[in-house]
């Protein structure tokens, strides 16, 4: 049998139209979300004319890994349970070709898809979080800096960040995104036993620009004694430079934010620094990081269920199958959650519980194609 016949074509023809359909009337609906969401708020940072239309660009990419795997499913769902009611699938599997031979060309699209979704988790997504983020904070920077001053612009108030690998807590009654300083800002060194042994009081600080360390301007440095709290010493200083800080401010803005709103990057780097100090609060955003990696393979998990789903049973109307790829994702979502949950309750590890639904709805693939004739 040759490497592509007439069939490979026409099955192809048929559900890469109907995917091409699927996914321009899911990225529609991504389009109006995302105006639903922002536009208003953008409107208010004084967005206009092009620049709306550049972060609606720079927006919608970040959707498109979680729009592939719907659109795969309810287009091969539909495709095929268009041509098993038209007696085609039947027809050749009565010519001796087998379901692996038949469905060949959608397991060759599905390991692309694989490919594609890497792609989009570690390089597209990564980039529009941040991108649409930053263009975020511009506007909002540009409206503050009319009436506030530069301190104030793009401000976060009573940030705090807990350096426990290195001993030190650091907190600033406000850090300014736009200036980059944080002013109000307390610097406490502990010992083993995280009693506090000397801390720095300062008006600013702010990280060198060469990365070698943390500038202090107009503050004093605190002496104590570890055992009992006493105060040794207080020293005055105009300026003093801390070589040996080296904590980066945006990793410290970035702790409260919730998961779903961080970048792939973003994530790693909050994880490794959570993890490092036992913290478990890595948990959540541990089960993000690793659902993004494992999400790379759900292409495939999509296709697995949609072939026996489709091709066995009573030849319905294939709008049928529509609706029961919206139960498939139903379920897919309440394993999520329920792995999730496992790793919150320290249960499960994360790199597992990110795994779990995949493998519940791998198995689940499995066990359909066993009862297919």
């Amino acid at each position: 049998m040759r490497a592509v016949n007439t069939f490979d074509r026409h099955l192809l023809r048929e559900w890469l139209q109907i995917l091409g359909l699927v996914l321009a009337a899911t990225c529609g609906l991504l389009v109006v979300q995302v105006l639903y969401n922002d536009l208003r708020s953008l409107r208010e940072l004084g967005a206009r004319g092009w620049v709306l239309w550049r972060y609606l660009g720079v927006t919608l990419p970040s959707f498109l890994a979680v729009v592939l795997p719907v659109a795969l499913l309810i287009s091969l769902m539909y495709t095929l349970g268009k041509l098993h009611r038209a007696n085609e699938i039947t027809a050749m599997r009565a010519a001796g070709v087998g379901f692996i031979r038949l469905t060949a060309p959608v397991w060759l699209v599905g390991v692309l898809c694989c490919g594609l979704s890497w792609w989009l988790n570690t390089t597209v997504v990564p980039w529009s979080v941040e991108e649409s983020r930053s263009m975020q904070e511009e506007l909002g920077f540009q409206r503050d800096a009319k009436s506030l001053t530069p301190d104030r612009v793009g401000a976060a108030y009573s940030v705090a960040f807990d350096n426990a690998r290195e001993q030190r807590m650091w907190f600033f009654n406000r850090f300014s995104r736009f200036t980059q300083r944080g002013y109000g800002v307390a610097v406490s060194e502990l010992d083993t036993k995280r009693r506090e042994v000397t801390r720095l009081v300062a008006a600013e600080a702010w990280p060198e620009k060469s990365g070698k360390g943390w500038v202090f301007k107009n503050g004093r440095e605190l002496t104590f004694v570890p055992a009992t709290g006493e105060l040794l010493g207080s020293v005055p200083f105009a300026e003093k430079v801390m070589a040996k800080y080296h904590e980066d401010p945006q990793l410290m803005l970035l702790i409260d934010r919730r998961p779903v709103d961080l970048s792939l990057h973003e994530l790693r780097e909050i994880v490794a620094y959570l993890e490092s100090e036992g913290n478990p609060k890595s948990v959540p955003y541990a089960v993000r990081f690793f659902g993004l990696i494992s999400d790379t393979l759900v292409p495939l998990l999509v296709i697995a269920m949609a072939i026996p789903f489709s091709v066995t049973g009573v030849r319905v109307n294939p709008a049928v199958g529509v609706s029961k790829s919206i139960g498939l994702f139903f379920l897919y979502y309440i394993m999520m959650w329920v792995a999730s949950s496992l790793a919150a309750k320290q249960i499960v590890d994360p790199s597992v519980a990110a795994w779990l639904p995949n493998i519940g709805m791998g198995a689940l693939a499995l066990w359909f194609f066993a009862r297919m004739r």
